[in-house]
């Protein structure tokens, strides 16, 4: 593949607030977005999202290495499904600025499905000319990072949803923490950090500060752990995510907390009126349908990169993230290979 990188294919997003703030689990700020709808108060500002519409022009941008001739992109293709949205949980945790955590949701309202795909954080991608790993793009602000994985995956992020660390543990707290299986033995010390993780496998009950350790934990002190690393962090990140939102759902009675935790700690681009209509969906369609995967690939030793799987992430794109009425096709990816 050429070594050459083409512009980002979709400039059409919303300008974005940034975030001052360090952040992580942002995966949790999706779960805050089922809050906001329950408050009587925002009752009155419910209203359907309205993404941007790339543009014909902006979408037929050949990807990397492919000739103008042969990639433009017929309009009818871009015709947008309704009520699908592409929201981006990003925050980060690795000291330099970097993302350490992201999921890109695919919220169906129509089809009543709420699908979460991880991407690991040593995943390939062209930036600037050059293969990276993803969570170098993202030191360079969200909107970077949205750019990167638009460009990456041939869809577009419609909107971006960041929680500080403080949220994190504020959240968990305010269930009065969650019984949480946990995999594997944690046996971690980082005195730069100043940070301690030592759990038992098994099940635990975990308040906000133990719970950010447990899914912060990539490998113990001796370098066994996760046979996969970020790939066997990621799976219990999404573990954990239907637990506290099981929890969540069954004590209403703490929604003002939930609502006040929204409001100090979560930065998104997303209205207080969208917020609402997203979280009054997502509670018409229940924990039954919201469900996670990541997007699929291997390590190469090689290039020092988790490598994707062109046919796996286009069929995963297709059922899971594509907001178009037509499918994306191999040409609308620019992955590294």
């Amino acid at each position: 593949m050429p070594q050459t990188q083409t512009p980002p294919r979709h400039t059409h997003r919303r300008h974005r607030r940034r975030s001052w703030s360090r952040t992580f689990l942002l995966v949790l700020a999706f779960l805050l977005l089922v809050a906001v709808v329950l408050v009587g108060a925002y009752r009155l500002l419910v209203r359907k999202p309205a993404p941007d519409t790339p543009s014909p022009a902006a979408s037929a941008l050949p990807a990397q290495g492919q000739d103008s001739a042969s990639s433009e992109t017929p309009v009818s293709t871009l015709q947008r499904k309704d009520g699908f949205y592409t929201i981006l949980l990003s925050g980060v945790d690795d000291g330099n600025g970097g993302s350490d955590t992201n999921i890109l949701i695919g919220f169906d309202a129509d089809g009543g499905s709420i699908r979460g795909v991880s991407i690991p954080r040593d995943t390939g991608v062209w930036y600037q000319g050059k293969a990276r790993k993803v969570n170098y793009s993202s030191k360079f602000g969200i909107e970077v990072l949205a750019d990167t994985l638009e460009d990456t995956l041939g869809i577009p992020v419609d909107f971006t949803v960041q929680v500080n660390l403080r949220g994190f543990e504020a959240l968990v707290d305010a269930i009065d923490g969650v019984d949480f299986n946990v995999p594997i033995d944690m046996d971690y010390d980082d005195p730069l950090q100043d940070l301690s993780i030592h759990f038992q496998a098994g099940m635990q009950h975990l308040g906000g500060a133990d719970a950010l350790k447990v899914v912060r934990f990539r490998q113990n002190n001796d370098g066994t752990g996760y046979g996969t690393q970020d790939i066997g962090r990621i799976a219990t990140q999404q573990a954990f995510l239907k637990t506290v939102a099981k929890k969540m759902l069954a004590n209403p009675g703490k929604i003002g907390d939930y609502v006040r935790i929204f409001t100090d700690h979560v930065d998104t681009d997303l209205e207080l009126g969208e917020l609402a209509w997203l979280g009054e969906q997502a509670v018409r369609m229940g924990l039954d349908n919201l469900s996670f995967e990541t997007l699929p690939g291997a390590w190469s030793d090689k290039r020092s990169l988790y490598l994707l799987d062109g046919e796996a992430v286009l069929s995963l794109v297709n059922e899971a993230l594509n907001p178009y009425e037509t499918d994306r096709a191999a040409d609308d990816l620019n992955l590294v290979s």
